[in-house]
């Protein structure tokens, strides 16, 4: 089977949607497995949806804009009286339902349950036109094959029960199902990370031995730069599963960090490719004698620096080491970068859950810190070391570390 992932943008409107159909008759569709995400900013939407809810505030009004959204949708693909509109209908009556008579008090739970109803609806509508076209497809739950842990918001996939379950699949006709989501033991919806889908495709890429993966993007593939923040970048046509690694670990937001892991252990080709122009080739991830180690920029923002010392001006330790990444665990904040002296050490975190205050209490009881919000780490991969000067041109760096072939700078 092939595997086809469809992002937001690739099915924000009914003209997007149509344009799926024409990308999967450029491929042909047959043998195929897609998985869609939530239409256009639709998450987004949602997360204000519970953000709302825990206010205490009027978030129905907020669920019905985000309906009106979909009908419109499947008012450009469907003829009226179509049966995908009460079936839009009932999933969001189902998340009013769900909210009206919810009792738990934790966000993250209930932001799974809430916010994966985006996802539900998009491949719904998605399968229903597909049929409507004679493009014939049978659309599936996610949550009765990727089964996770209960940690709501960051799934941990179970992969025997999950490889179980999608090896029974028919791998002769084609599906389409959501991204994103999984459910646990008590059959509850579990989110995989917020740009989960890319991992979601990975995942049934790899429990049905597939033959390739493909993401549809909206640029040509992956960049030596995002080409929004940075200039004379050049599609990468061909690139190592290391180095896909390195750069989705580093912040490149073409590819999601947990991707390429299963892919790799599979030796699965895995495609980036332009719905706008789908005839193009893109780039491929996977082992080849034509890859490339051309000189990459990433940019991540919205990290947090935090410089730690003992009080007493004693080394930090192993014993201290191990206190502060026990913390880090806690909270669920990522080390994008890390660098240690003597008596310091210096993070630069990724805060997805807004905890930053609260680790910075616990370990201030202890240690003597400053936090810095708002910082951005740039990478350069495969830098040009004898041209690095220019990196650091009207850069307020507050950190910096150079390895072998890659140069990282935290900044202002």
């Amino acid at each position: 089977m092939k595997i086809f992932k469809f992002g937001g943008a690739s099915v924000k409107d009914a003209d997007s949607v149509k344009n799926v159909s024409m990308v999967l008759k450029s491929q042909g569709f047959a043998k195929c497995l897609l998985v869609i995400s939530a239409m256009g900013k639709t998450t987004n939407e949602l997360e204000k949806v519970v953000e709302l809810y825990f206010k205490k505030d009027n978030y129905q009004t907020e669920i019905e804009k985000i309906k009106r959204k979909h009908i419109e949708i499947a008012d450009g693909l469907f003829p009226e009286n179509h049966a995908v509109f009460a079936e839009i209908n009932l999933f969001f009556d189902d998340i009013d339902s769900f909210l009206r008579r919810n009792k738990s008090p934790n966000y993250n739970f209930v932001y799974d349950q809430v916010v994966s109803c985006g996802e539900m609806i998009s491949t719904k509508i998605v399968s229903e036109y597909l049929n409507e076209i004679q493009f014939t497809n049978q659309w599936l739950d996610a949550r009765d094959y990727v089964k996770t842990d209960n940690s709501y918001r960051e799934g941990v996939v179970d992969w025997g029960k999950t490889e179980e379950f999608i090896s029974n699949l028919n791998p002769e006709i084609c599906y389409v199902t959501q991204g994103f989501i999984g459910s646990d033991d008590n059959n509850f919806t579990v989110t995989l990370g917020r740009e989960g889908s890319d991992y979601s495709a990975a995942i049934f890429a790899y429990c049905l031995d597939a033959e390739a993966m493909t993401i549809w993007k909206d640029v040509p593939g992956v960049m030596t730069g995002d080409p929004r923040k940075f200039n004379d970048v050049s599609l990468l046509s061909n690139i190592s599963y290391e180095e896909a690694i390195e750069m989705a670990y580093y912040g490149a937001s073409v590819i999601h960090p947990k991707t390429l892991q299963p892919l790799q252990q599979k030796n699965i080709p895995f495609y980036v490719k332009s719905f706008v122009d789908p005839t193009k080739e893109g780039t491929k991830v996977g082992a080849s004698d034509k890859n490339q180690q051309e000189e990459s920029y990433i940019l991540k923002e919205n990290q947090a620096l935090l410089k730690i010392s003992t009080r007493d001006f004693s080394f930090i330790a192993e014993d201290h080491m191990s206190l502060i990444f026990r913390y880090l665990s806690k909270y669920k904040i990522k080390v994008s970068l890390m660098q240690n002296s003597a008596i310091s050490l210096a993070l630069c975190l990724e805060d997805k859950f807004n905890h930053i205050e609260e680790l910075n209490e616990e370990l201030q009881k202890i240690f003597k810190t400053e936090a810095i919000k708002n910082v951005s780490l740039f990478t350069v991969r495969n830098a040009k070391m004898d041209h690095i000067d220019r990196f650091y041109q009207e850069k307020n760096v507050l950190l910096e570390q150079i390895s072998k072939n890659t140069l990282q700078m935290v900044t202002q």
